[in-house]
């Protein structure tokens, strides 16, 4: 089945606006672009494209709500970049099983998700705030950079066995 007809299954007479959650797994992709997802899907929080023939996200919506993305088992082998910029709330991402031959295709989406901590703990010094909320949000922000240096110590690690 195309993508554009599972759409409109899964919509269940639903409007685009309505749908938080969107599975299209396992159905066919043509020319490995995704098709029939729009701008209009503005509340999507989770979205599933497994095993979709996905080659590019080039044509992906902006989906400024969406937490969770799963797109294991395509054939992506780049262009992640736009998932930073068309999907900026983004909190899990599911890559396993793709064309991805090196991390340097996964590290730029890693730096802007860095930059977009940096920004964030730049606010909250601007805002003002109580001395405690502040106190914890920094706290927040210092946990989630020591993960990102925990997963880069990790990359390296990885780097150095193969």
């Amino acid at each position: 089945m195309e993508m554009k007809k599972r759409i409109n299954l899964e919509l269940r007479n639903r409007a685009p606006e309505e749908v938080t959650e969107l599975v299209l797994d396992n159905c066919l992709c043509v020319n490995g672009e995704i098709e029939g997802l729009n701008d209009a899907f503005k509340k999507l929080e989770f979205l599933s494209m497994a095993n979709v023939e996905l080659s590019s996200l080039a044509r992906l919506p902006s989906l400024n709500k969406l937490r969770k993305l799963e797109l294991s088992d395509n054939i992506i082998s780049g262009g992640l970049e736009v998932l930073a910029e068309k999907c900026p709330n983004l909190t899990y991402l599911n890559l396993s099983g793709n064309k991805i031959k090196d991390l340097s295709t996964v590290e730029a989406l890693m730096a802007m998700k860095m930059m977009k901590m940096r920004r964030k703990m730049k606010l909250v010094h601007l805002k003002g705030m109580k001395k405690r909320r502040r106190k914890k949000r920094r706290m927040r922000m210092r946990m989630k950079m020591k993960q990102a240096q925990n997963w880069e110590r990790e990359k390296r690690k990885w780097a150095s066995h193969t």
